[in-house]
């Protein structure tokens, strides 16, 4: 399918399996907290890649890479989140994926809402 050639969907998918190592080890009484709210808002960003990719029409395709943006910016707040509860120390190399997934999809909106 088209969106498996993105870019911005290929990192996204390697932004899902960051995330869902690192929540492995977050602890026990997340797993319906914080550890699923991860997962699920990381799991949107390349789905909704790949449904706006499936759908006719510029608009269309602009709205659902808004929405993988607004998934984004969910999962980065998330991250911080469990830094601050103290789940985990060190999410530079996982904010930077982040910050280089975010510029991507801008890049993608960018050329799909004109």
């Amino acid at each position: 399918m088209s969106h498996e050639r993105l870019d911005a969907w290929k990192e996204s998918m390697r932004l899902v399996k960051a995330i869902y190592e690192l929540t492995q080890s977050f602890p026990q009484e997340e797993r319906y907290g914080l550890t699923q709210q991860m997962r699920r808002a990381a799991v949107s960003i390349p789905s909704n890649l790949a449904e706006g990719a499936a759908r006719d029409g510029r608009k269309e395709y602009s709205y659902f890479i808004n929405i993988a943006r607004g998934s984004l910016a969910e999962l980065d707040t998330q991250l911080k989140i469990g830094k601050m509860l103290g789940y985990t120390k060190d999410i530079t190399e996982l904010s930077e994926l982040i910050i280089r997934v975010g510029n991507m999809l801008i890049g993608l909106y960018k050329k799909w809402s004109r």
